[in-house]
């Protein structure tokens, strides 16, 4: 665990319980929207390459903001 981390989680330790609660929450959700991403790369390479080639072959129409 990096210097910060441990600092964090040591000032985090004198809030009241449900502050670390909220804090714990927070790291958690943040930990599984990394997680999620790092592990699919590969997937939405695919897609970005699946995109590119449909934009080529004038497949895609404008997106439209009203």
């Amino acid at each position: 665990m990096v210097a910060e981390l441990k600092n964090a989680l040591k000032k985090a330790e004198k809030l009241s319980k449900e502050k670390q609660k909220a804090i714990a929450e927070m790291i958690l959700d943040e930990v599984k929207w990394v997680l999620s991403f790092q592990n699919s790369q590969s997937q939405l390479s695919g897609l970005a390459e699946e995109a590119i080639h449909e934009y080529k072959l004038k497949k895609t129409k404008p997106l439209k903001l009203n």
